[in-house]
């Protein structure tokens, strides 16, 4: 953990299943993110983007995860394709707000 960034716990917990299939085990993820998430949560929730707090948050949280990990990892081949139009996607995504 960088003790210069944020640290945040997620629990994933599965709490239904349409096809009665057994729920799986609680998932807990401790990650850091030079962001404020709450923050962001809150602009997005604000922006309401898709006319739904809940599809909002979960906006928020996956991108900024899915960002900080492809920072991290900017050398990673699969990113190489994906990097620049992340970019683009985000120049985009902070415009609007």
């Amino acid at each position: 953990m960088n003790k210069k960034y944020n640290h945040y716990k997620v629990t994933l917990e599965h709490v239904y299943s349409p096809a009665n299939e057994d729920l799986h085990r609680r998932v807990e993820v401790v990650f850091d993110n030079h962001d404020n998430l709450f923050n962001i949560i809150d602009l997005m929730q604000q922006k309401d983007l898709f006319g739904d707090m809940g599809q909002s948050t979960e906006f928020a949280i996956g991108l900024k995860m899915l960002g900080e990990v492809m920072l991290k990892n900017k050398d990673n081949a699969l990113f190489e394709e994906f990097m620049p139009a992340f970019k683009d996607f985000m120049k985009k995504l902070k415009a609007s707000y």
